[in-house]
């Protein structure tokens, strides 16, 4: 977050039968760590494909969808209206705090031009058994806490006012793309887009927006209900938002063979305008908590976008913008060009 974000700136397959051993070992190495343990190489390939195609293809309309493997249709089902919870901007911890992943210590892709889809994901993950969501005092201790409590989470850039500011000084609009295990209901996942009117001032916010008390509002999409997903299957889960001016914003869940996917106007922050530095994470549950991971976990991230553009884009440091942490350290991050250019990094304890 840019621009007085405050200290408190916030919340072809392959033959299988004459495959050589070394090609063989590596597929199964690679359909192992992108969760598809149960299936051969090929149906893993395979499932890979249908997740890279249906994070691709548009909803039909606005509203809540779910599509299943192999079929690359949504069909609509119901949306549910939840009472938001904060998943709050940064808020800047003591000096000389241990700089373990979040509230402003993360990688953020930084683009040669402006988003219009951000795809999250994670191509390797070992050691990790369990993850507990805890409270962090900065934020007052709040959050969904407990066992196999996080939440995965693309964060746009804060740094640039738009309409939705409706003229107020020093207002900056702020969106994320959220998967949240029991944030309504037990057992239950949501997934929907959190928007943010950041230093939006007064003590009163546009109705139908909540404040946080300090400045800032902040407002939840319809959500859609996905299955709670444990730590363990992390590998399988994708995670993408996407936005279009004057249309719709999207943002979908990939559990496997399963995905989710909620969408409403861009016009409610009108981010496709202003959308160019992506966060990509997992993180604390809500209320500016920590999903604290087993020792001896390893978590590799990629963040990859579409921008207009095949330019590498820039592994901006200390550039996060969501409150919510991990206990995991940051390795080093290497970016890639292409047509979705990328970002990817290692972090660990």
């Amino acid at each position: 977050m840019q621009q007085k974000l405050k200290f408190a700136l916030l919340a072809g397959l392959v033959g299988a039968a004459c495959m050589p051993a070394l090609v063989a070992a590596q597929d199964a190495s690679a359909y192992a760590q992108s969760g598809d343990e149960a299936v051969g190489p090929i149906e893993s390939v395979a499932r890979e494909a249908w997740r890279e195609d249906v994070a691709a293809i548009a909803t039909p309309a606005e509203g809540c969808f779910h599509a299943t493997y192999p079929s690359i249709v949504w069909r609509q089902v119901g949306c549910n209206v939840v009472t938001p919870r904060e998943h709050p901007v940064l808020r800047r911890a003591a000096f000389g705090a241990a700089q373990t992943t979040g509230n402003g210590a993360d990688y953020a892709l930084k683009a040669a031009g402006h988003i219009s889809q951000t795809v999250g994901t994670f191509p390797s993950v070992k050691g990790v058994t369990s993850e507990k969501g805890v409270g962090v005092a900065a934020f007052g201790g709040g959050g969904i806490l407990g066992p196999n409590e996080y939440t995965l989470q693309i964060n746009s850039n804060a740094d640039s006012s738009t309409a939705a500011c409706k003229g107020h000084s020093g207002c900056v609009i702020w969106q994320q793309f959220i998967y949240s295990p029991d944030y309504s209901v037990q057992g239950e996942a949501a997934v929907f887009m959190q928007y943010w009117l950041i230093n939006y001032g007064g003590s009163s916010c546009p109705s139908g927006w909540g404040s946080d008390g300090q400045g800032d509002c902040y407002r939840n999409s319809a959500a859609t209900t996905a299955p709670d997903v444990p730590i363990t299957k992390l590998a399988s889960l994708k995670l993408s938002g996407s936005v279009v001016s004057g249309g719709k914003d999207t943002v979908i869940f990939t559990d496997g063979t399963e995905a989710y996917s909620s969408s409403g106007k861009d016009s409610v922050t009108d981010l496709a305008g202003v959308w160019n530095e992506s966060e990509f994470n997992v993180v604390g549950n809500a209320g500016g908590s920590e999903a604290d991971f087993n020792s001896g976990s390893s978590v590799g991230v990629k963040v990859a976008v579409s921008d207009g553009s095949k330019t590498a884009p820039t592994c901006a440091k200390d550039a996060g913008t969501t409150g919510e942490t991990n206990n995991l350290n940051l390795g080093s991050c290497t970016t890639a060009s292409g047509t979705t250019p990328s970002i990817q990094f290692t972090e660990s304890n």
